[in-house]
């Protein structure tokens, strides 16, 4: 990821999720790689445009 890109906890779970999860596991893997927070926030705005 972007090394000056802010991160935003969205559960206090987080923390549970480094423990539980090897590090060398693949999803956690790509979860380092990719940066999902566009397809985050394209998710919340069709969410808006349909209520």
């Amino acid at each position: 990821m972007i090394s000056n890109q802010e991160t935003l906890n969205l559960s206090p779970y987080m923390a549970i999720y480094d423990i539980v999860v090897l590090k060398d596991n693949m999803l956690r893997q790509s979860n380092e790689l990719v940066d999902f927070s566009k397809e985050s926030q394209i998710a919340k705005m069709n969410v808006l445009k349909k209520s």
